[in-house]
């Protein structure tokens, strides 16, 4: 549950620039975090080296596959709807269309989807899109293919992603793999495999090359950026093993996110998501030293119980969270901070979750992703504790912190009314296409009238007026 899911995202087609000499037809769809939709910028760029070009018409495509999310048992829920949809145009349409599926459902269930329900051609995990052409010749020749091993060593560091349905304004850059936080109610560690990351020059030459192609921010994506690690490849959980000198001149996250800055001053620089066991001081500090380092951090808690929080694996207590938050707030005090919470997980009292509202109250998050308890197969609160909180009081619990959050939504927005914020121009406005929409370095969306202003320009605007969730305001000047 570590990864934002934005719902508007969900089953997005992706799209890219056409070369005439490729034949073959891809559509590609994801569901789930940023770092599906990442992987899929990843495939695409190898499948166009083999011939494929996308398309939106799934009666067209050669190859339709599906990039999916196991988090929770909706996700998995939509795929399946969808591979029917796939299977249906197959059988009525395209005979010829090849279906498969990416990604950490497929990790999850592997061969299930070939042997048992005979539904897709092709299963391949998420550490083995590099073997793609090889498992599609087998496709190609009649045979079901499936490549679910995860590695020890993969990044796709050397893999330049096509950018995707992009504003050529915003981008995200994958800077690890994998997580080795088993927390009892995640299946990210058994879907994407042990923690590793990337060699930090890869990650500062995507960074430089981005720059250089307009795009104007980037976020640093990972399954748990802060405990980054570079000490010259292999995973984190051998850096006790590496030499003197790998140690001496390793790379942690506080230093990558110094690097990237410094790379390009001019550049708004993210990063997401965080693990409060391992956002230490100088990740802190980092921010606070560079202007460029966007005052939002991302920082799930999933309860406000330390019996919860102890029962999740989460290897942090309440205290110290609460102690992370007042530092956060004492080193930069315009910094928003944004939460994942679940409610009714199993054994949650009415007292466990009082205190999860006690903490809302305490830290006041600008916004929030709020999800009621989903029991995932092979997780080990799947294997050994009961999901006995019932539906409906999963539904009210879920819907209370809802309601506090949208209360302390409206009271951190207000407090930039008659401010001047720092926007950056990524879009027309939904409600009118008079004006600009973009973010602030706090994440927060900011609406005003367009004037001569661009995508991809920054403005001072004046605020004037908000709701609970979007500034509004005036252009004063370019920033």
């Amino acid at each position: 549950m570590e990864k934002i899911i934005d719902e508007n995202k969900q089953g997005q087609s992706l799209v890219l620039e056409q070369k005439k000499e490729n034949t073959r037809k891809l559509f590609i769809e994801s569901y789930g975090c940023a770092m599906n939709f990442s992987d899929s910028e990843i495939v695409a760029s190898i499948l166009t080296n083999e011939g494929f070009n996308t398309t939106q018409s799934l009666e067209e495509a050669d190859l339709v596959l599906v990039n999916t999310c196991s988090i929770r048992d909706k996700a998995e829920q939509t795929v399946r709807k969808r591979l029917e949809k796939y299977n249906a145009v197959k059988r009525d349409h395209n005979p010829k269309m090849k279906v498969g599926v990416l990604g950490c459902m497929a990790e999850r269930l592997k061969t299930k989807f070939l042997e048992e329900e005979k539904i897709v051609d092709l299963v391949v995990g998420p550490d083995a899109y590099k073997d793609l052409p090889n498992l599609l010749a087998e496709v190609d020749e009649g045979r079901d293919a499936i490549n679910v091993i995860l590695s020890k060593e993969e990044t796709y560091g050397d893999i330049s992603p096509v950018r995707l349905n992009t504003n050529g304004v915003t981008a995200f850059v994958s800077i690890t793999r994998g997580c080795d936080n088993m927390c009892t109610f995640c299946v990210v560690p058994f879907t994407r495999g042990r923690e590793r990351s990337r060699d930090p020059q890869s990650i500062i030459e995507e960074v430089n090359d981005l720059w250089n192609k307009g795009y104007k921010e980037i976020t640093l994506l990972g399954q748990n950026v802060d405990s980054y690690l570079w000490y010259g490849g292999g995973l984190k959980k051998d850096f006790t093993k590496a030499s003197d000198l790998q140690k001496a001149t390793a790379v942690n996250f506080s230093k990558l996110l110094e690097l990237c800055a410094k790379a390009q001053p001019k550049m708004r620089i993210r990063f997401s998501t965080s693990n409060p066991q391992d956002l230490t001081l100088d990740v802190i500090e980092t921010m606070a030293k560079y202007d460029n380092i966007c005052n939002h951090i991302h920082l799930p808690v999933q309860s406000g119980s330390d019996r919860i929080l102890k029962a999740m694996n989460r290897l942090h207590t309440r205290e110290e969270y609460m102690e992370l938050i007042d530092n956060i707030r004492r080193m930069i005090p315009n910094c928003a901070i944004s939460q994942d919470m679940i409610v009714g997980f199993p054994t949650e009292t009415e007292a466990d979750f009082q205190d999860t509202v006690s903490l809302m109250e305490y830290v006041k998050y600008n916004f929030g992703y709020m999800f009621t308890y989903s029991e995932r197969p092979g997780t080990m609160a799947g294997r050994n504790m009961e999901d006995d909180v019932t539906e409906a009081t999963k539904k009210r619990r879920l819907q209370d912190i809802v309601d506090l959050q949208r209360e302390h939504s409206e009271i951190r927005t207000k407090e930039w009314l008659n401010t001047t914020v720092e926007v950056l121009i990524e879009k027309e406005s939904k409600k009118s296409d008079a004006q600009w929409s973009g973010r602030t370095p706090q994440n927060i969306v900011c609406v005003f009238p367009k004037e001569d202003f661009k995508v991809g320009d920054f403005v001072n605007v004046k605020v004037t007026d908000c709701t609970s969730a979007t500034l509004i305001g005036e252009a004063i000047s370019p920033s």
